[in-house]
Order: structure tokens, then sequence, then C-alpha cells
């Protein structure tokens, strides 16, 4: 019980007032006994040291001595407990006035200090009476003593009083002093205990309570201050969870896998990515453990290297797991100030990486190749024609038709390329418009009959259904129709057939161009979009392609919001289908 600040307070209540009480009666008991003493010394005094009071002429005699002390009574005080002696220089009595007490006088400093003739000044001891000593001197020396001697009986009953009265205020005081402290320690206390229970259910997660401030003082100022501490902390709490959440929602959505290992190498989290690039989905103890995970991945690190590495560095690794490339980046981080707790695991997928690398490094090549093979050419035929060959005309012209042609080449390599990198870096100007596609696919095939019945194909044209106006780049849809109609007239054997058909199905104009020629092998058609792919290289060079026609023709279909598409069997056709969107 003594331990509720309540009863504490109490007990300060009740120390207090026992303090008060104790000081105040020594004080009183003190003054009383100091003025009860001075009053009996200046009642003495009054009467021995007054120069008008002359006792040595009377003190022929005891008796005459006897009777002028008895006209002094009123002024000395005597009463029954307070005497006066006529005293020899011995101390022995001759007269009292209570001769029953002479027996029992005993010899006091004050007493002794007048048989040597010196008049007292002090009256207080700490025995149970009071005396006084006046020597009657007579031709220098001690004739009598008058001695006085107080019992100290009224003194005795006044503080008799004086303590019964203080153990009354005392019992009063220590009544008062349990009630008002019991309900003072209340206002404190309760408020106290109310703020207690508050910040039990906010430990328990429940911010939503607010106390009510009773007063404007310390304790009302506590409770406005706990109110605010909850509605902070509640926002704080509302923040930290948003921010976790915000990073749960990012690890959980990341394309990167994550993982986290504590100093020991014990798995702590993994994002649903990770488990998926490592192809596992449950961890075990003995797989979630560090070393022994990346050792098995062929990862040269361990967990003891990581945890004392600087501040913001990190090592990286490549790990291949089932023909996937993964990029690991390793990095320690800290749960205090200087404390290390543990290791942070980034994995990256970097297979289409390491592939469009390669693609990079083949395109690079292609074009050297392409670029390489015309100016070779044109190199050798101009040195021939340097070393003489010049003077034969007909050498000659045939030489520089050789020259011109590769540059032609060359011309239209560059010229391809430029289309594609502007169409890569969305840098095209596209001049888009309403046309109409029936319009468009006729004039394509008027431009190209002429090459065509030049090989001794049939090329014809059908309308399906009929076809709506559509918003696009007309140009450059015809240079998709051309590079494909091209292309079929090239590969097909002649006297072939070629068919175009076109219609319009779901808010989508299709054209089908449709061909007997020699076809593309299956394991050729997932690259056939692909920058200087040729089924044929040689056959595609002789016939002056780039390989470059089908890459930009499926990037401006692309830019058009449609789609294209092959379907190839070998020496059977191949069909080629464009489909673009209806604005």
């Amino acid at each position: 019980m003594f331990k509720s600040i309540q009863w504490k307070l109490v007990m300060m209540f009740v120390l207090l007032v026992i303090s008060v009480i104790i000081v105040v009666g020594i004080y009183l008991s003190s003054s009383v006994t100091s003025f009860y003493h001075d009053d009996f010394k200046k009642k003495m005094d009054r009467v021995f040291n007054n120069d008008d009071i002359d006792f040595s002429g009377a003190a022929v005699s005891t008796d005459q001595l006897d009777k002028v002390l008895k006209s002094f009574i009123g002024m000395l005080g005597i009463d029954t407990y307070r005497n006066y002696f006529i005293l020899n220089p011995l101390g022995g009595v001759y007269q009292s006035s209570n001769m029953e007490l002479a027996g029992d006088l005993e010899y006091t400093p004050n007493m002794i200090r007048a048989m040597r003739g010196k008049k007292t000044v002090d009256v207080k001891n700490n025995k149970d009476y009071m005396d006084y000593a006046i020597p009657i001197m007579e031709r220098g020396k001690t004739k009598f003593i008058i001695y006085i001697r107080d019992e100290k009986n009224d003194l005795n009953e006044m503080t008799s009083e004086l303590f019964n009265i203080i153990l009354k205020a005392l019992a009063v005081g220590l009544g008062v002093s349990m009630i008002m402290g019991y309900f003072l320690s209340s206002t404190i206390t309760i408020p106290i205990a109310s703020l207690t229970k508050k910040a039990e259910k906010m430990a328990a997660g429940d911010f939503e309570q607010m106390l009510e401030a009773k007063s404007d003082d310390e304790i009302g100022k506590l409770t406005n201050t706990f109110n605010y501490m909850a509605s902070e902390l509640k926002h704080t709490l509302e923040e930290i969870a948003s921010e976790k959440n915000k990073a749960e929602t990012i690890l959980l959505n990341m394309t990167d896998g994550v993982m986290a290992f504590n100093v020991d190498g014990t798995l702590i989290h993994a994002n649903p990515v990770s488990r998926n690039i490592l192809n596992i989905q449950t961890f075990d103890d003995k797989e979630a453990n560090f070393d022994e995970f990346f050792k098995s991945l062929n990862a040269d690190i361990s967990i003891g290297e990581l945890i004392y590495l600087d501040n913001n560095k990190t090592l990286e690794r490549e790990i291949e797991i089932n023909d996937v490339h993964l990029k690991a980046s390793f990095a320690a981080f800290k749960v205090e100030k200087e404390k290390v707790g543990g290791v942070v695991v980034v994995l990256q997928d970097i297979t289409e990486q390491q592939k469009l690398d390669a693609a990079r490094r083949e395109f690079v090549a292609n074009v050297s190749h392409e670029l390489r093979t015309p100016l070779t050419s044109i190199k050798s035929y101009a040195e021939t024609l340097l070393d003489g060959a010049l003077d034969d005309r007909e050498t000659a012209v045939s030489f520089l038709k050789v020259v011109n042609n590769e540059s032609d080449r060359m011309t239209r390599l560059v010229k391809d390329l430029l289309i594609l990198s502007r169409l890569g870096d969305k840098q095209v100007q596209w001049n888009k418009t309403y046309f109409s596609m029936k319009k468009l696919i006729d004039e394509v095939v008027e431009k190209l009959t002429l090459s065509a019945k030049h090989r001794k194909h049939r090329l014809t044209f059908t309308l399906v259904s009929s076809l709506p106006d559509i918003y696009g780049d007309r140009d450059r849809i015809e240079q998709v129709l051309k590079n494909i109609v091209s292309n079929a007239i090239k590969y097909t054997p002649d006297g072939g057939e070629i068919s175009i058909f076109a219609g319009c199905v779901y808010n989508e104009v299709y054209v089908k161009i449709k061909d007997s020629g020699i076809g593309i092998p299956k394991e050729d058609l997932s690259r056939i979009f692909e920058r200087f792919y040729r089924v044929d290289k040689a056959r595609s060079r002789e016939m002056g392609g780039t390989g470059l026609g089908l890459a930009i023709a499926k990037e401006i279909v692309l830019a058009h919001n449609g789609t294209l598409s092959i379907d190839s069997e070998l020496d059977k056709g191949t069909e080629v289908t464009i489909k673009i969107p209806v604005a």
C-alpha cells in the first residue's frame, strides 16, 4: 500500500505535521521556560538590585531582616512553591517563609557564590528548582545570605498543560493532514492513474481515446501534453506503418530480388522475386544459411567479409542458374550507429541485358561486315582501274558500274540504319493524316506489277471487306507494303503467285501478303525481324538486300500501334499479316 504515490504523499503530510508540531512544541516549551526564568530573575533583581532598598541596614538581626523580606513577599512572588531563606555565611538556616523545607536545602552554585560575597546573576539550572542568592555584607564579610528558592511547580504545570495542548493539536493535525493529504493526493494520483491506463491502451495500439484536462495546473498541462504525445505518436506510427507498407510493396513488386541475412547468416527476408529467380519457394535452415547457400551457387563470397565492409561499399558477383544470368550485389546494413545488423543481397536478372549486349556486338559486326564488303569491292575495282584497266573503255565502264552499284548499296545501308536509329530513338517526324488503305494498296500493286511481270509472277489484290480510312503516316505504311511485297517477288521462283488480301475485323484493318515462294525455316522465324538477319545471306546480298527491311517495317507498324506477323513453311511459301487499328 505504501508503495503508492497517494499514500506516500499522505505520509509526507503526516510527517510534515508531526515535524511542525514537534518544532512548535519545543519552541513553546523553551519559550515558556525562558519566560519563567526571566520573570523570576526580574522579580529578584527588582528587589535586590534596587538602590532605594537597603537590606544592610536591616541586617542587625535575623528578625528584622525577616520582617523586611516579608514586606516584599508580593514583589518576590513568595508562595507555597517559592520561599525565602535567611542563611548564615556557612549556609545554615536562620529564618524561612517555610521552615519545613530548611532541612532539604543543599548547596547550590548560587549559594556558594553568595558565601563568597558575590551577587548571583544566573537563575537557570538543570535541576527541579530555581534559586537566587544575595549576600548581606558587613565590614567586607558576608553576614547573612538571602536565598530564594522556587520549586518550578507552576512551570511544570504550565509545561504539562502545554504538552497536553500540543498532543491534542498533533492528533487533530494528523487527522486533518491525513484527510487533506488523501484528497489532495487524489487530485494528483487519479489523473496519473488515468494516464497509466491510457498508456497501457497506447501500448496495446489504441490511440483514439483522449483524456480530459480538468485543471490548468501542472497535472492539466501533463494531461494535455500526454494527449498531444498520443496524437503525435499515432501520427508517427501511421507514417512508419505507411513507410513500412511502401517498403513492403516496393519489395514485393520490384523486378529485382531482395534477400536479407542477419550476422549469423540466417535468412530473415526474401521477396517473391528472389524466390522465383532462384526457383526456390521455401527455405529451410540449411538452405537459408548465407555461406552454404551462395557456395552452392558458386559465388565466391562469405558473410564474414561483408559485415566488415566500409560504409556504402558493395561487392558484386555474377551467378548463373539454369541459363539465367544474375548480378548479385552484396552490402551490409546497420541497425544502430556502428552496429552491423546483417547483409542485404540484391539479385538482378541480366539475362536480357547480356542478350542485348550480344545482339549489339553482333549488330556492330554485321554493320562492319556489310560496309566492308562494298568498300572492298570499290577499292579492288578502283585499284584495278588505276593499274591500267582505265585504258580499256569497255572494262573501265564495267568496273565503274560495279563501283556505282556498291556505292548505291552502301547508301541504302546507311539510309536504312539512319531510319532504324531514328525509329528506335523516337526521333522520326510522323506526317499522320487520314487516308484510304484500299487506294494505297492499289498504288503499291500498280507500282510493283512491272517487277512481278518481269519474274512472270501473278500479283493479285482481293478486297475481303470494305476498308475504313485509317490515321497514320501514308508514306511510311507504303514503305512497309512495298518492302513486304518486294520480298515476296524476290524470294518467289519465276512463275509464282503473290496474293494480297485486305479487310477490316474488330476495328482493325488487316493486310495479308501471301506468296508461293521458298519459305522460311521454323528455326529462323523467331529471328526474322532482327537487324541484318538473313535466312540465305549469299542470296540476299545478290538481290541487293540490306537485311534491315523487315526490322524497319516492324518498327513502323509498332509506331502505329499495330502488329506485324509472319507465318511460313519451307518450300511452300510465306504469309505476312499487317494489322493497324482504325482511328
